[in-house]
């Protein structure tokens, strides 16, 4: 039977960053319960990476599937140009009520990617609806915000975007900001914005995570956006990963003095039920597009806007999350993380182990720079299978970005194998 799913799948499934060739063999999942997968084979497989950052309370969760089952029964879809609905404007009054001080209205797309592109769009047409010319965007380098144009414009500049790169619009990049370098990087920075061209600054608050969950201090992101507020550039948050407690906060940016003017949102938004992805901004923003000329409207849409299933499912997650049994989860899996971090610091076969909230990762020495194509990645992912493990590397980076409902003793099984693994290199 699996061998049959495998065969059927490998003839008619392209499957994202997999090689056609040579990739490793897709793993049929019959179905999903907590933070567990189980497979065709009888393999019950912990998820560890919550299926791509996206589960935040565990697979199949009555409560959301029931508010899905229920608003399927009565509305699954309508035009969103025209029309609305309770599940969105319950929605979006409650993210309004959670985010960051300013934020004022909601649009709806698509995903995370989309929900970059809007924000981009937005931003630009912001300055061209003034009339000013600003037309530039700072971005940090090992920046990843998806893989549509805009998305990949903004994005590090890697093998992943390589055959695009001519078609790709200008960006200026600044190193990640740490306490060695931040002099350097807040002069060039502001020196960026004199010019009175820059239009807006793209940021992944204090995690990037496709570069490696590279980590950064809450201050220096600080310090830069107040540079960016005292020359009106708008700052943009992509918290597609990093939002709904992934960093130990409801958002990264919850603890900043400075407030982004514009968020992007998707992943967690829906306990990894559905799509959807969503962008904010503050009442300034929206004054640009405050007009009787038609050709200053925001013409941008999805036909799946808004979607009402993915809505509920948004509002069923939001209830377990802002739940106390959640915070406290979330409180508790990041002790345990730092814990883990602390003993591991001086490991010698590591490189760096860092955490942020329910976020933790690791660098293994491999010989080889820390790379997402480290030639260990495929070994490294294959032994936590075969211990019921779903880490997925990225190259010779570990990381463990688990669902809220993991428990104290699975999260130890987990750095157990990883202490196990760094006895056998």
């Amino acid at each position: 039977m699996t061998h049959n799913l495998q065969q059927r799948d490998k003839e008619v499934i392209w499957h994202p960053f997999t090689p056609l060739l040579q990739g490793l063999p897709v793993l049929p999942v019959k179905r999903a319960s907590g933070a567990y997968l189980y497979l065709e084979n009888g393999q019950q497989v912990l998820d560890a990476i919550s299926s791509w950052w996206v589960n935040l309370h565990g697979h199949a969760h009555p409560h959301i599937a029931e508010a899905v089952a229920g608003q399927a029964r009565e509305l699954e879809h309508v035009i969103f140009a025209g029309f609305t609905h309770e599940p969105a404007v319950r929605l979006a009054e409650r993210l309004l009520s959670i985010l960051p001080a300013g934020q004022s209205k909601v649009f709806y797309s698509d995903n995370g990617s989309t929900a970059v592109e809007v924000a981009i769009k937005m931003a630009l047409q912001y300055w061209y609806n003034k009339e000013v010319k600003r037309t530039k965007i700072i971005a940090l380098e090992g920046a990843y915000h998806g893989d549509t144009f805009g998305a990949m414009s903004v994005g590090d500049r890697n093998s992943f975007v390589k055959p695009f790169a001519p078609f790709l619009f200008d960006v200026e990049f600044i190193p990640l900001p740490d306490t060695d370098n931040f002099q350097l990087v807040r002069d060039r920075f502001r020196d960026l914005i004199a010019g009175g061209e820059v239009a807006a600054f793209i940021f992944e608050p204090l995690v990037q995570g496709s570069a490696g969950m590279r980590m950064y201090p809450a201050e220096l992101l600080d310090a830069l956006l107040e540079i960016a507020k005292e020359q009106q550039v708008i700052c943009i948050a992509d918290e597609v990963m990093t939002g709904f407690g992934r960093t130990g906060k409801l958002f990264a940016t919850s603890g900043l003095r400075h407030t982004p003017d514009i968020f992007c949102l998707s992943k967690g938004l829906t306990g990894g039920t559905l799509p959807l992805g969503v962008t904010t901004c503050t009442a300034q923003i929206q004054e640009a597009f405050r007009d009787p000329d038609i050709m200053k409207t925001f013409f941008h849409g999805h036909s799946f806007t808004a979607n009402p299933l993915s809505c509920a499912a948004a509002n069923a997650s939001m209830d377990l999350l802002l739940s106390d049994d959640c915070q406290e989860q979330i409180a508790a899996i990041s002790y345990q993380h730092s814990l883990f971090v602390e003993r591991m610091k001086d490991h010698p076969k590591i490189e760096q182990v860092r955490s942020t909230g329910t976020i933790m990762a690791l660098d293994i020495r491999t010989g080889e720079e820390t790379s997402y194509f480290n030639s260990r990645r495929n070994s490294f992912y294959e032994y936590f299978l075969e211990r019921n493990i779903l880490l997925r590397p990225l190259g010779n980076t570990l990381y463990i970005l688990p669902p809220y409902v993991v428990t104290s003793e699975e999260l130890d099984g987990i750095y157990v194998e990883i202490e196990k693994l760094l006895e056998q290199l």
